[in-house]
């Protein structure tokens, strides 16, 4: 009996191990639908008409990674290096990269056997009633080992996840940087806008003095009434009463300027008090055309990536209405006494294939399957949604950037011909040919197109800006020495193309 028991073992040994390696040659592959990139049909070009000096040329790689040194400003590219460097923001992203890849060698752990080291020592003492009142000792050290074969692929299924999360953080750090570099460079010419326009006002407010200073002497030597002194004076007050907004406004975005490149507010007031002109544009811009946004922008490819790893999700849940075998084993030593644990005659050594089977669980598991595929849908969905913003952002962008020059021409046109009016109201009015309404509109209106041509201009590079920041600009082939700034030093081999 004892030999055909043994007989049997080994029967189903053999057997198990048969079946065991057919399934190792034939059923190699993962379980699960396999990724495909989803097909994204664009228009061949934009649909908006492009001018103002844009060009459907594919952008320079470096020219695209540092777009800012377009604009020629040394003090915008330091605030940017800044920035890179300590922008809290995007020390979170990175942060968030290590953590994606430390998972993605967690889920990548369970493809390898496990090795685990025991030892113990116990002492044990019957009673005299029911024993022999002895004292007993007992060493025993061992090493067991444990390895689930991926026969289904549902591990590689879920490593397939991992790396999809670990790329969708990497392009989620790279839109961080994207957004940082557009928001610094905005504001940045939120600050030289609003010093332009304070310059406007103070120099209305000095030749508006001038023009009460001449209302109150005409009105004294019998000249003038006093209604042009009055209107005089609200004018003034009226132009003073715009200052303070103003600084206002100059005094937050410096803040936020500060704060984007990790420092306290007030940091950077001083570097940027002196008033600097407003970046001028190139005269020419290349924007490409529909389909590199799509390979450049990191939302997008940040979206594709999210899809991946969901399909592979569903791998890992299909799996699981497999079987699944492991492999495990221990060696070991038990002893006596301490000194024995070593003997030849200590060892003891098991192991053997083992196999697990849900074979009933109410339909969880191709309920969780189906939760899965919900979830790729929606990635889907998502994705494409994606597209379509950003296809509509850079649309905006390119109409925006081209208007925007045309008005600052006019109002560039009518500054020049307001400034002409004041000027010979002036004249008139110290003539006493001319009512001093003439003069009172002439300098409101020069006032209000100066304001309007600095905005204006301000408004113009800041379209700009937000163009490039629209078709992806800032990270793209960034020199060694840039990556070594915008990334750690572990994470730069990662996110190279």
């Amino acid at each position: 009996m004892i030999f055909q028991h043994k007989t049997t073992v080994i029967r189903s040994k053999s057997y198990f191990l048969v079946v065991l390696g057919f399934l190792l040659l034939t059923g190699c592959a993962a379980v699960g639908p396999d990724y495909v990139p989803p097909g994204t049909p664009v228009s061949k070009n934009w649909h908006t008409q492009l001018k103002g000096g844009l060009t459907a040329e594919e952008m320079h790689p470096q020219t695209l990674a540092a777009w800012w040194t377009t604009l020629n400003d040394p003090e915008l590219s330091s605030l940017m290096e800044r920035a890179v460097a300590g922008n809290l923001d995007l020390k979170k992203a990175r942060a968030r990269v290590r953590e994606a890849r430390a998972r993605r060698g967690i889920t990548n752990a369970d493809l390898f056997p496990t090795l685990d080291a025991k030892g113990s020592a116990t002492w044990s003492r019957s009673s005299k009633d029911t024993g022999t009142g002895k004292t007993s000792d007992l060493y025993a050290a061992s090493i067991d080992a444990g390895w689930e074969l991926d026969i289904f692929g549902g591990v590689r299924r879920s490593v397939e996840a991992a790396e999809g999360d670990l790329e969708a953080t990497q392009e989620n750090l790279r839109d961080v940087l994207v957004s940082l570099l557009a928001e610094v460079a905005l504001n940045y010419l939120d600050v030289r806008t609003y010093q332009a326009a304070l310059a406007v006002a103070e120099a209305n407010l000095q030749t508006q003095s001038e023009t009460y200073q001449l209302a109150q002497w005409r009105y004294k030597a019998g000249l003038g009434d006093e209604l042009a002194v009055q209107q005089a004076r609200y004018n003034l007050e009226n132009t003073r009463s715009l200052i303070p907004p103003v600084r206002t406004s100059l005094e937050e975005a410096m803040n936020r300027i500060a704060v984007l490149l990790g420092e306290r507010p007030g940091g950077v007031h001083d570097e940027l008090e002196k008033q600097e002109p407003i970046p001028v544009t190139p005269l020419k811009v290349a924007v490409g055309v529909p389909a590199d946004v799509l390979r450049r922008r990191p939302d997008i490819r940040r979206a594709e990536r999210e899809l991946a790893a969901q399909t592979a999700r569903i791998g890992a849940a299909t799996a699981d209405l497999y079987p699944k075998f492991t492999l495990s084993g221990s060696i070991g030593l038990e002893a006596l006494s301490l000194r024995n644990l070593s003997s030849s005659h200590t060892w003891t050594l098991w192991g053997g294939p083992g196999i697990s089977w849900a074979i009933f669980d109410a339909g969880a598991i191709r309920k969780n399957i189906e939760v899965q595929s919900a979830l790729q849908e929606q990635y889907l969905i998502a994705y494409e949604a994606t597209v379509l913003s950003a296809l509509e952002e850079v649309e905006n962008a390119l109409v925006a950037y081209a208007e925007q020059q045309q008005r600052r021409q006019s109002l560039s046109v009518a500054t020049r011909a307001a400034q002409k009016a004041v000027e010979l109201a002036q004249h008139k009015y110290e003539a006493g040919l001319t009512d001093f309404n003439n003069v009172l509109e002439a300098q409101r209106s020069l006032l209000s197109f100066q304001e309007q041509l600095a905005k204006s201009e301000g408004t113009v590079t800041s379209n700009l800006v937000r163009l490039y920041k629209a078709v992806g600009g800032g990270w793209t082939s960034m020199a060694p020495e840039e990556q070594n700034v915008a990334l750690d030093v572990g994470e730069k081999n990662e996110i190279e193309e």
